[in-house]
């Protein structure tokens, strides 16, 4: 038995423009454990653009409220319930999406819980359910790239910017990367981006020269807006333009030339679609590839600060501004 008696979580009751605002800590009495529970510590949980976009109302899916903040994240297991003997105590373990992670512990089904390496970085692992695989996927599932061939993105040094960047040069891709601001070009650069440039005019001439003229059949693209365009103007004839974000909060915009003359194609891409049509074979071959890579060091994202569950309205807000230098993540003290 544990010396837990009280546990913390994020909760919000209501939804706002401004999410911190509606964030907060609560503490709830030590949970009791039912046939198959266990009761796992929080390690780490990041805070995702998806988080904050639930937090305002603008997500996909939204949960019935009052709700839990946190839709992925890394544990120990450290209690089990009755007729549990799996995993055991001690076990570092995938917590189920959505299931609330910026908290400081969590009840969870046990057939539910993925173990992972416990030798490895927990803070890296806590970001592998949504990025890493939106990466992933978004280089195989529309272009059939070969080794050698450009791919272009925009927001290159967002968390799943910088993931498609490690896994392009993995898989013998080059990428062109396009950023907002130039203080970001340096940190692209050392991530391993083949060409990064800042957004703006004339952007399509500016890839050619510094591609030499590269074929360039599959943009990744995250802002929305004219910044739609601008990388659609980039595409070679009968490139593929995938949107997965919305980080301006306008509506793509492609221009008569780049659908018409181009036959340039735009398609989304939601990685909770993927898992519904997807088989738990084709889950667990992807996730068993990015726990590798995450485990081994070949795959990593930059962390730009901790917050403690009771500091969840800082931590929120934090994510919430720009100018960051990586992901914000929820680290509960106590578990340190």
């Amino acid at each position: 038995m544990t010396t837990v008696t009280q546990i913390i979580r994020a909760q919000y009751e209501t939804r706002s423009p401004v999410p911190e605002d509606v964030i907060h800590a609560v503490t709830f009495p030590r949970p009791q454990l039912t046939s198959g529970q266990v009761l796992v510590a929080v390690l780490a949980a990041p805070i995702n653009p998806s988080d904050v976009l639930t937090l305002t109302g603008d997500y996909g899916i939204l949960p019935s409220l009052p709700a839990f903040g946190g839709n992925e994240g890394v544990g120990r297991v450290i209690e089990l319930g009755p007729d549990v003997k799996f995993p055991p105590v001690g076990q570092t373990v995938l917590l189920p999406v959505s299931c609330g992670t910026w908290s400081s512990h969590v009840v969870a089904d046990a057939a539910k819980l993925i173990p992972l390496p416990n030798e490895a970085d927990p803070q890296q692992l806590s970001m592998m359910t949504v990025n890493p695989p939106t990466a992933a996927l978004m280089l195989s599932e529309f272009v059939d790239l070969k080794p050698g061939d450009w791919v272009i993105q925009n927001v290159a040094n967002s968390g799943v910017g910088s993931y498609l960047i490690q896994l392009a040069k993995i898989r013998g891709f080059k990428t062109v990367n396009i950023v907002r601001r130039e203080s970001a070009v340096a940190e692209v650069k050392a991530l391993g981006g083949d060409v990064v440039l800042v957004d703006g005019e004339k952007l399509a001439k500016r890839v050619k020269e510094a591609t030499a003229g590269a074929t360039i059949l599959l943009g990744i693209e995250a802002v929305g807006g004219a910044a739609t365009d601008r990388l659609a103007s980039c595409l070679s004839t009968g490139g593929t333009l995938v949107n997965y974000g919305m980080m301006s909060g306008d509506a793509c915009q492609i221009s008569p030339k780049s659908f018409i003359f181009n036959d340039i194609t735009l398609k989304g891409f939601w990685l909770a679609k993927w898992f519904r049509q997807s088989t738990r074979d084709q889950q667990t071959a992807l996730y068993g590839e990015l726990t590798k890579l995450i485990a081994t060091g070949k795959l990593h994202a930059r962390i730009h600060a901790t917050f403690d569950v009771n500091e969840i309205k800082d931590a929120v807000a934090a994510a919430n501004a720009g100018e960051r230098d990586g992901k914000i993540l929820v680290v509960p003290k106590h578990t340190i």
